[in-house]
């Protein structure tokens, strides 16, 4: 009879039999003709190099606008000319930057994950092998009582006989043979 019983997680079982799929990534959701596309003007407007590009083409407009002597121009260049232009693909440098951490982040995870399950799994052996183990002493130690328990009713049953012979004696009787 088992004291327990180990009904494991259905992820458990499909990391075990290696169904379970690997932790998703960032690249992973770029599917399809518009997603490549997507892809590929963020990964050419996704560098420094092109932010060196954006800046160099709003400092050429960047005299024009001084010379205006207009302070709405001015501000308007450098909100939409540079800012803009060179803000853009430094921001997506650093979220790329920033997608490569939480993928290698998510893979590290995973594989801690693989590991406190690789644990859990050799805990649950462990109890197997001591649930054995005290089913055995369990037993072993039913068995010794029921013997001195056993023991103990014949040695009551002696003192018992001993007694009756006693009181027999006393009242002049002999006791019964036997």
């Amino acid at each position: 009879m088992d004291i327990y019983e180990h009904v494991p997680h259905p992820r458990t079982k499909a990391i075990l039999t290696g169904k379970a799929e690997p932790p998703p990534k960032v690249d992973d959701g770029r599917v399809g003709f518009n997603g490549r596309v997507g892809l590929a003007i963020t990964t050419l407007v996704g560098t420094m190099i092109c932010g060196y590009v954006f800046a160099i083409i709003a400092l050429i407009s960047l005299p024009s606008a001084v010379t205006s002597h207009n302070l709405t121009v001015i501000i308007a260049w450098v909100s939409s000319n540079f800012l803009q232009l060179v803000l853009l693909p430094v921001i997506i440098v650093g979220q790329n930057l920033q997608a490569k951490a939480t993928d290698k982040r998510a893979a590290q995870t995973y594989a801690d994950a693989e590991a406190v399950l690789h644990e859990a799994i050799e805990i649950q052996k462990h109890l197997v092998a001591q649930d054995a183990v005290l089913t055995t002493l369990a037993g072993a130690a039913q068995q010794a009582a029921n013997q001195r328990g056993a023991e103990d009713m014949l040695g009551k049953q002696q003192e018992v006989q001993a007694a009756v012979n006693k009181i027999l004696a006393i009242v002049g009787r002999e006791p019964a043979a036997g």
